[in-house]
């Protein structure tokens, strides 16, 4: 489909940007995976779920550690859910997901290219700053649960808890508790937001393995 295919070119625009970081920083001798801290771990895996930092490249199995700066991807008919100190994090099928920045307890950013995945932080939990970028807009967390990624529509987000805000194409739209946006393609404004039904929740959640 056409979304799909300019989904791909808008993230292989920011991978090419990321493999130049890598080659640069691997030329100038600096290993990533050596000043990389743990920032969390694996608590399930299902199927092929794969970590690459560097030139460092490597099946994730449950328990393992998860770095600062970790490049994780899921394998068709695979699912990941990790946990990075209280946040929890969980990937559906062929998704793709770079912890560019994360430090425990202050936050820091997400970079969700291909695939959807599932936040969710325990209600009543601190603060912090975290942030989720995407193909077609910047997501600002102040929930504790929300979802993103193609639902019925080229990319959506909804939000069971909590609040977020979505910027794509110049606009900002602040989504509540029960309700979504969707975007037509990259560079699109989100729309307005609205309410979600159970069958399309249900299905969204099915989509990261949580049923």
């Amino acid at each position: 489909m056409q979304w799909t295919q300019s989904m791909r070119l808008a993230y292989m625009g920011r991978r090419s940007v990321l493999g130049g970081l890598i080659l640069g920083a691997l030329a100038a001798g600096l290993p990533w995976s050596a000043a990389a801290a743990v920032v969390g771990k694996a608590e399930k895996i299902r199927g092929n779920v794969r970590r690459r930092q560097g030139d460092e490249d490597e099946r994730l199995a449950m328990g393992g550690a998860v770095l600062d700066r970790d490049y994780v991807t899921t394998g068709t008919n695979s699912f990941a859910d990790l946990a990075l100190s209280e946040t929890r994090v969980l990937l559906g099928p062929q998704t793709e997901l770079l912890i560019d920045r994360f430090i425990a307890g202050q936050g820091g950013t997400l970079e969700l290219g291909l695939g959807r995945m599932l936040f969710e932080r325990p209600e009543g939990s601190p603060k912090t700053d975290i942030a989720v970028r995407t193909a077609f807009g910047m997501i600002g967390v102040r929930g504790t649960r929300f979802f993103c990624g193609p639902s019925r529509a080229a990319f959506a987000v909804f939000v069971e808890r909590g609040s977020v805000s979505v910027t794509g194409g110049g606009v900002t739209r602040t989504i509540s508790a029960g309700l979504g946006v969707d975007f037509d393609r990259p560079g699109a404004p989100p729309s307005e937001p609205v309410n979600w039904g159970q069958a399309r929740i249900r299905q969204a959640y099915a989509s990261v393995g949580l049923i």
